[in-house]
């Protein structure tokens, strides 16, 4: 038998090209995806922590996440300047995958500087409008539509309240009321009380005549998208101070698109999850980063419903739901 015996020059060799192999599998592994994520509202906005914290669930492990907030609820007027810093910022970034979260971000940023452009992979979520008027699906584009659980709330408020029998809405005048109307208007031969109203607010004013003439026109009052009402002085309100307003003069339930609003004031609710659109964008950006054709990626629309009920304010009116209604629900104390 023959032995081999290596000098030690060969020995450091070997030892450099194992070592040299195991740093570039090393940072093979490790290497991460950079994403842009582009938010039409503001940071603190709870439906933007809801789909953020979706997002990360996804991809904090295999990728180096940007977020970039444009802030249209409270300075709608501001987004077009905002969407060309998101667009710099892209140009900068140069990331694998994009996300785009609600319609402002479609209309403002991701139609005029992105689509038709670039090959980069990007998932939209909580657009409420019809694809069709953004020109999506694409080649590179799909998403998550959202719906609100219009039909499943109106149920739910009528095993609390059984003598319930007509609906009214109030939203803001917004791209997410115009297609919550829309929803409305398509859907309603379907559910179980009958359609009033439906207002679009744009002020305080505006907001107070309505909510105290619905106390005779409706029975309950479904409201969503509300932020960016303008008080007297111009300034946009928060969904907690219109909340209070609509809540000082209208008197029957009050149903909410979102849990934050059920947690604000609102009675009940069948709410939309943004973690549910956050976690479905981010899983269907993931695969298109690893190489599967986004037009191989179809749309989906938001399924996943959760009861939610504001025990003070059934408190507050004295109202005892019955076991069965509280079963699988989740109840909530309203936010002082």
């Amino acid at each position: 038998m023959v032995k081999l015996k290596m000098g030690v020059g060969m020995k450091n060799c070997f030892r450099f090209l194992l070592l040299t192999l195991f740093i570039v599998f090393s940072g093979a592994a490790s290497a991460k995806f950079k994403v842009l994520v582009v938010m039409s509202y503001e940071e603190d906005n709870p439906w933007v922590k809801e789909i953020r914290e979706g997002i990360d669930s996804v991809l904090k492990e295999s990728s180096e996440i940007t977020y970039f907030y444009m802030n249209t609820k409270a300075n709608h007027g501001g987004g077009p300047a905002k969407a060309e810093e998101a667009h710099a910022l892209y140009q900068r970034l140069q990331p694998q995958g994009v996300i785009t979260v609600d319609d402002d971000a479609q209309s403002m940023f991701l139609l005029p500087f992105l689509k038709d452009k670039v090959t980069t992979p990007i998932m939209f979520s909580g657009v409420n409008a019809a694809p069709e008027k953004y020109g999506f699906p694409t080649a590179n584009i799909s998403g998550v539509l959202e719906r609100a659980h219009v039909r499943e709330s109106l149920a739910f408020v009528k095993q609390l309240l059984p003598n319930v029998q007509t609906a009214c809405f109030i939203t803001n005048n917004v791209p997410a009321g115009l297609a919550l109307r829309n929803q409305v208007q398509e859907e309603k031969d379907t559910y179980p009380a009958m359609v009033g109203a439906f207002h679009l607010a744009k002020s305080k004013a505006e907001l107070g005549a309505i909510a105290k003439k619905l106390n005779t026109d409706c029975d309950t009052l479904f409201i969503d998208s509300l932020e960016g009402i303008v008080d007297d002085q111009g300034k946009s309100l928060n969904n907690i101070g219109v909340l209070k307003i609509i809540s000082a003069l209208y008197k029957g339930p009050i149903l909410g698109g979102n849990r934050y609003q059920v947690e604000q004031g609102a009675w009940a609710a069948v709410i939309k999850t943004g973690q549910e659109q956050g976690e479905t964008s981010a899983e269907m950006l993931l695969k298109a980063m690893r190489g599967t054709p986004v037009s191989k990626i179809p749309m989906v629309t938001n399924s996943k419903g959760q009861r939610i009920i504001n025990v003070t304010a059934l408190e507050a009116h004295a109202i005892t739901p019955r076991p069965i209604v509280l079963r699988g629900a989740t109840l909530v104390r309203q936010t002082p």
